[in-house]
């Protein structure tokens, strides 16, 4: 009785971590209401495709996929593609870490941190694109978006 007691707890445990490994797969799925601060203007993102870029400026990968997501979007906005990067600091810190890294597209603040905790975000950068019709149809890490997958959703 022992073992089988010890084995189906094993079995709990590690189904927990596999829960929380990576997010969620929100592919196929409706974005939902980010409800977040923005630095700046807030974009018009209905009806476009979009990239929600979860981040946060003490992250080393964060930092190094910047570049890459600046250059698409010099590449993709005038396709009607808007880029929303999401940190869960304060404005302060992100406001004096864009002094130093320029961020050549959208930035907003979930304070609560409670949006990452719907998308079951437990490792970052992470980022999600949503097709012109509003659902989910990658995720990953940013440096792994390639053109070929961004073509597909600004036509």
């Amino acid at each position: 009785m022992k073992t089988l007691l010890a084995l189906a707890a094993a079995t709990l445990l590690a189904g927990s971590f596999t829960v929380n490994a990576a997010p969620a797969d929100w592919v196929g799925k409706e974005l939902p209401s980010l409800g977040v601060d923005y630095l700046g203007t807030a974009p018009e993102y209905k009806g476009k495709p979009v990239i929600v870029e979860f981040w946060a400026t003490w992250c080393p990968p964060c930092r190094a996929s910047i570049p890459h997501l600046n250059e698409v979007n010099k590449k993709f906005k005038e396709k009607g593609l808007v880029i929303i990067g999401v940190s869960d600091e304060d404005k302060k810190t992100v406001e004096e870490f864009r002094k130093t890294v320029p961020m050549e597209y959208n930035v907003a603040l979930d304070k609560t941190g409670k949006l990452g905790e719907k998308f079951g975000i437990t490792g970052i950068p992470h980022a999600f694109v949503v097709g012109k019709d509003g659902k989910i149809a990658w995720q990953g890490h940013p440096m792994e978006l390639s053109e070929e997958v961004i073509q597909k959703f600004v036509k």
